[in-house]
């Protein structure tokens, strides 16, 4: 007797809970209905590392670590040139700077002709790939573990006043180019758009920053990780710890390359992406409530006062930063919502360019098919042009 497996969510996306009970129930039954006898194919990409899978691709790399002024050691990498021969030096130098939850390898994980890494390296650029404190490749510090609660006693604040400056720093000594390009995806934006207008030496090392999915307030947001800011905060360390929000482990990936890969759950897993992104699905690439841009908030004076040497946390005001700006946004995003994308626009004072996708959403910026069409082409065209003046 032949029996199916069916897991249908009508009308609306699968939660986290619905999508780990519809693979708990895979992996229960799907020796006994022969589910594990075609299986999927599972990208090779899924169990390398970063410097492997720009390897894997035939490009050259190289591994840094920075080791900024409060003791984090960040993991950045660096692709020197295409697969071609290597153009005249020295190269125009690109940074490109990922979101949150995520990390460099975001830059590397579409086809080579769709990846903004890979892409800028075949034309002739120096590109540098930068790893925020605490992911998967910055997981050091010369004092703390990562088990410790001091280890995690961080915030975007700190990415922005440490991580950028000791990383751009860095990029500056090794190529010898006092200025470079600034790509930022999401919360990429978020810690450049802080570090650029309240460290003017640091932002005239930028000769252009584009932002792409701007994130500085999350007022209009849809994501349904804006739920968790309505949580007490000790609700919020009950249900996640306090350490890190989403680290990569051995379960989600494999998930990832046991669960998601195979056709019964291809539908349920980008479903349960696009409810924290926006929808899109056609374009995909299969293989805070104040309004304000303000410090993150300890909890307290004595706290607030021992990281900003003030009560309360500062605000911080984009019309200070002088850097030439490109944005594009998505129609379709649920993180960076259009109204305050464009409650952003206005604010930025050397706003050179800017882009609205419809039908993007937040992923599609580094994942979408189209994305070199819509958006790498006008980037390259800005950057060329930058270098011809």
């Amino acid at each position: 007797m032949t029996h199916m497996l069916i897991f249908s969510f009508p009308g609306r996306p699968p939660t986290m809970w619905q999508l780990l009970a519809a693979a708990y129930w895979m992996l229960l039954l799907g020796p006994i209905h022969g589910y594990h006898k075609k299986g999927g194919i599972t990208n090779p990409e899924a169990t390398m590392n970063i410097s492997q899978i720009i390897s894997y691709w035939g490009y050259p790399y190289e591994e840094y670590d920075v080791v900024t002024k409060d003791g984090y050691v960040l993991g950045i990498y660096r692709i020197p040139h295409g697969r071609g021969c290597p153009r005249k030096t020295p190269k125009p130098v690109v940074y490109l700077q990922h979101g949150l939850i995520a990390s460099a390898s975001n830059w590397i994980c579409n086809l080579p002709n769709n990846s903004l890494a890979f892409l800028l390296a075949d034309i002739g650029y120096d590109v540098w790939l930068g790893n925020s404190r605490g992911n998967t490749w910055s997981r050091k510090h010369l004092k703390f573990s990562p088990k410790s609660r001091e280890f995690w006693a961080f915030s975007l604040d700190e990415m922005a006043n440490y991580d950028l400056p000791a990383t751009i720093n860095f990029i500056a000594e090794k190529t010898g180019q006092e200025r470079l390009y600034y790509v930022g995806h999401s919360q990429g934006t978020t810690i450049a758009f802080i570090a650029f207008s309240t460290n003017p030496e640091l932002a005239k090392r930028i000769k252009i920053f584009f932002a792409l999915a701007p994130v500085i307030t999350v007022k209009y947001t849809q994501s349904p990780m804006k739920k968790l800011t309505t949580l007490n905060r000790k609700v919020v360390k009950a249900l996640f710890g306090d350490k890190m929000f989403y680290p990569h482990t051995f379960f989600d990936q494999f998930i990832a390359t046991k669960v998601c890969n195979r056709k019964l759950f291809r539908h349920l897993c980008s479903n349960f992406l696009f409810t924290l992104s926006g929808f899109d699905p056609k374009n995909l690439n299969m293989a805070a409530n104040s309004g304000l841009f303000q410090a993150f908030d300890w909890g307290n004076p004595d706290e607030n006062m021992m990281h900003f040497h003030q009560l309360t946390p500062p605000l911080y005001s984009v019309t200070k930063m002088q850097v030439p700006t490109a944005v594009w946004s998505g129609g379709h995003d649920r993180v960076a919502d259009l109204k305050d994308v464009e409650n952003l626009l206005p604010q930025i004072p050397r706003l050179i360019y800017y882009k609205l996708i419809p039908h993007y959403n937040h992923v599609d910026f580094y994942l979408g098919q189209d994305a070199p069409q819509e958006i790498y082409q006008d980037l390259i065209r800005l950057m060329d042009g930058c270098l011809q003046n």
